[in-house]
């Protein structure tokens, strides 16, 4: 594998959402967009912390985009996507005759972003004798070559992106804590979708808007009743996950696809935390731990009869109101979705109720 089969060094920033989109209205993205504001202008590290999907890619392109230094390259490097035999040389650059089958002087990627920005994604992936030498760059703008005899100055900006509790990795002894210290001199923390359901509406009327665009197609707007089931849902994939399901949606037309996708959270009934005075109800957590099957049993077999209520009830042995009354109480949609579909697809076998 050569380095040329990996991302290409100098990526354009590409199309970013509004900012409006990108922080919501929650007071925890407001605080990220306010932090951003002020760090943008000075050259100092940054770390982004939060689970994946949270949008940290963006955040580190609009931190590029708002610096003096926007108009310089924007270099990403994906550190967990290059394997580790050859990420010294991706970041570092080699001279000719540094090893076998190096023919020529390659430039890094820490060089290729000269007065710009360096973004280094999942930085905890970096093994620690690149921890070294990302220390020393930070430290005073100096690298040097694999094969090299001096090093190299550079001036550039360097922004990074975790998922993972670099403290945790830290007493692991995975990640050097000089290292961190020198990264964290601002943090950034995304929190979860799940923390800011308030904003799912708006992301997904712009998700809605922008593939509709892009895939020439005209998918309407969510029912109601899909809404309330989507700012329900915990969301372990994040905003990454939800314009997944909205494109899914976009392309085939139905929001079956949207509920058929959609992990039901699987809470461990039988590792509960114990409260600091021991007492526990174990009849409540019996109840939640029936009615979390209950819910999977009921989206199991709707999902086998395509949202045919009648047929489920059936199926389930409970009478057809019964039914109703538990997709409301689960948080599961209704069959509207299905009526619509069997509406525009007349071959497709979906009675409605």
């Amino acid at each position: 594998m050569t380095s040329t089969s990996v991302n290409a060094l100098v990526q354009p920033l590409g199309e970013m959402p509004p900012e409006g989109i990108v922080f919501g209205g929650t007071a925890a993205m407001r605080a990220v967009r306010e932090r951003l504001a002020k760090l943008a202008s000075a050259n100092v590290p940054v770390l982004i912390q939060g689970e994946s999907g949270t949008g940290k890619d963006i955040v580190a392109r609009m931190i590029h985009a708002a610096s003096p230094w926007r108009s310089g390259p924007w270099v990403k490097v994906n550190c967990p996507a290059i394997p580790g035999t050859l990420l010294e040389s991706e970041l570092f650059g080699y001279e000719k005759g540094a090893f076998t089958g190096a023919y020529g002087t390659k430039p890094g990627r820490v060089e290729m972003a000269h007065r710009g920005t360096l973004f280094l994604d999942e930085i905890s992936e970096l093994d620690m004798p690149l921890q070294s030498k990302l220390l020393q760059l930070l430290q005073d703008g100096q690298f040097c070559r694999i094969g090299a005899q001096e090093d190299k100055k550079v001036e550039v900006r360097v922004v990074c992106a975790t998922n993972r509790k670099l403290e945790q990795e830290i007493e692991n002894g995975t990640f050097r804590a000089d290292l961190f210290y020198r990264i964290n001199v601002v943090n950034l923390y995304l929190p979860p979708l799940r923390e800011r359901a308030a904003d799912i509406p708006e992301l997904v009327a712009y998700f809605l808007e922008y593939h509709n665009r892009k895939y020439n197609c005209r998918a309407r707007m969510l029912s109601g009743e899909m809404m309330t089931v989507l700012s329900k849902y915990h969301w372990p994939g994040n905003i990454r996950e939800l314009e997944n399901l909205i494109k899914r949606y976009v392309i085939l037309g139905t929001e079956e696809v949207i509920s058929a996708d959609l992990v039901p959270r699987s809470p461990d009934f039988f590792n509960a935390e114990i409260p600091i005075d021991g007492q526990i109800s174990l009849k409540k957590l019996t109840r939640q731990a029936v009615r979390e099957l209950e819910r999977k049993v009921i989206l199991k077999v709707l999902q086998n009869h395509h949202w045919n209520r009648k047929r489920a009830a059936r199926a389930l042995g409970i009478s057809y109101r019964a039914l109703l009354y538990k997709i409301r109480d689960a948080g599961l949609p209704s069959n509207r979705a299905a009526k619509q579909q069997a509406a525009e697809e007349p071959k497709q076998e979906i009675a409605a109720d």
